[in-house]
């Protein structure tokens, strides 16, 4: 067994978990159903049946249907959990232990879980922030796992993007 993670099925995408928990941008275009087609189809081949999203109703075009669709043709089942979080901003307490809930019964039950907000910065690493301190990190601590998980991802953008969204990391306790 290799002590290296999985490759990233996403440019911009890193594994929290590696082989199960994987953490990212929109895995859509908001133009193309065959890009669309392409990029569902590689989270698939990844493994990913779970997928939670965090964007904001009509923020993007919804892409279940072509999900579906790739998984069908895989024999595949998969699942998806719509969260809905401002971009910027913050989910309310409630909402974070829901999301959290439903990420930690996803890995509990066997699936791999893809987490995404639109660019995968902000809400997605606030959420990711939030999961890690659930499970034993510090606030600080999770911040800086946050960082050295997203090394690899283009751009080099710090996540959780706001500094309301790093706080709500650095504080967070259920």
């Amino acid at each position: 067994m290799s002590d290296f993670p999985p490759p990233v099925p996403l440019p911009a995408s890193y594994w929290v978990e590696p082989g199960r928990f994987l953490a990212g941008e929109y895995p859509a275009s908001r133009y193309f159903d065959e890009q669309t087609r392409t990029t569902l189809g590689s989270l698939l081949d990844a493994g990913i049946t779970c997928f939670i999203n965090l964007t904001e109703d009509g923020e993007l075009p919804p892409y279940e249907k072509i999900l579906q669709e790739q998984a069908g043709w895989r024999g595949v089942e998969v699942n998806t959990h719509h969260f809905p979080i401002q971009n910027y901003g913050l989910p309310t307490r409630a909402q974070m232990k829901e999301i959290l809930n439903a990420l930690d019964e996803a890995l509990a039950s066997g699936q791999s879980v893809y987490l995404h907000c639109w660019g995968g910065i902000g809400r997605t690493g606030t959420v990711v922030g939030c999961w890690l301190v659930r499970h034993g990190l510090s606030g600080q601590a999770a911040l800086k796992r946050i960082q050295s998980l997203r090394l690899a991802v283009p751009g080099g953008y710090a996540s959780p993007e706001t500094d309301a969204q790093v706080e709500f990391v650095e504080f967070w306790k259920e």
